[in-house]
């Protein structure tokens, strides 16, 4: 029976794929930083007759991670599957948006897939096999917009982690997937933006209605799940693989259109945009200042 490690597992998608792996007869261990927000997963795998089991793993933290990992290997060898799930996603100007907040986004959603993977990789190599998934977004592929330019670049960066892990643990016999979700009914997509001094006040509302907006009638993360689990464990999935109903096909269209320009992209994507949230508002004054 395979053994696999999801994290950030508390709501939302890697809550959803825990509990699918367990389905399908993966031994699951959900983990997350803080247990105590284990409540609806433990339920509904006991409701379930599942065996997903929570433990406490942060993958911003080292020794958390080389714990949760030896943990699992001393009861089964080795880990077969590691879903990189945990995220973080604070929205904002690149200006104003705290550095700290904008430090957390980099080390979570980039560094922290990159800890859990030198944790499990000596074990996988060891047994000549293994899958890697690491939970991306449509943003880390599509050209950058305003206001998300920290999570923007965790997930670009992620992807092009995944590729060049691909390339480095191949031939051991271990694969290696990049799944970049839609836009999914999640905590994230429904959660308010912090509020911006101008001159960015109108730019991060008009930015936050169009992810609301933009969010409704958005497929259940358990939609998601099944795309995850389904590529996970089958064989013949691309490294590349994007999660979701092809709501971002325009956006893709977009960008293939404007063949790597960056003009072009924005020029063609505004209109879009715009349909969904409204008119792009003006800043107030250029001489305002966020920091005030």
């Amino acid at each position: 029976m395979s053994v696999a490690l999801v994290t950030g597992t508390s709501a939302g998608i890697g809550l959803e794929t825990a509990l699918t792996l367990s389905r399908r007869g993966v031994t699951t261990y959900a983990s997350m930083r803080n247990t105590a927000k284990a409540g609806e997963l433990r339920e509904r795998a006991a409701a379930e007759g599942l065996t997903a089991e929570v433990i406490t793993l942060d993958v911003n933290d080292n020794a958390s991670v080389t714990a949760a990992v030896r943990s699992i290997e001393d009861r089964h060898g080795a880990v077969d599957i590691l879903v990189n799930n945990a995220g973080n996603h604070h929205t904002g100007p690149i200006e104003a948006l705290p550095l700290e907040q904008a430090e957390s986004i980099i080390d979570t959603n980039l560094m922290g897939p990159v800890r859990t993977t030198r944790a499990v990789l000596p074990a996988m190599r060891a047994r000549g096999n293994g899958v890697i998934a690491n939970i991306g977004s449509i943003w880390g592929r599509l050209p950058s917009a305003p206001q998300t330019a920290f999570y923007n670049a965790s997930k670009a960066g992620l992807s092009a982690i995944t590729e060049s892990l691909a390339w480095e643990v191949g031939h051991f016999g271990i694969r290696v997937l990049h799944l970049a979700p839609e836009v999914f009914s999640t905590d994230i997509a429904h959660r308010q933006s912090p509020e911006y001094a101008e001159p960015y006040t109108a730019d991060a509302q008009w930015v936050d209605h169009f992810r609301q907006v933009s969010s409704q009638g958005a497929p259940s993360p358990a939609v998601a799940a099944e795309s995850i689990v389904e590529a996970v464990l089958g064989p013949g999935t691309p490294l590349h693989q994007y999660i979701g109903p092809g709501a971002s096909k325009p956006l893709f269209d977009i960008a293939a259109a404007a063949a790597g320009s960056y003009e072009r992209w924005a020029e063609s994507a505004l209109p879009l945009f715009e349909s969904i949230a409204g008119p792009r508002p003006v800043p107030s004054s250029a001489e305002d200042d966020p920091h005030q």
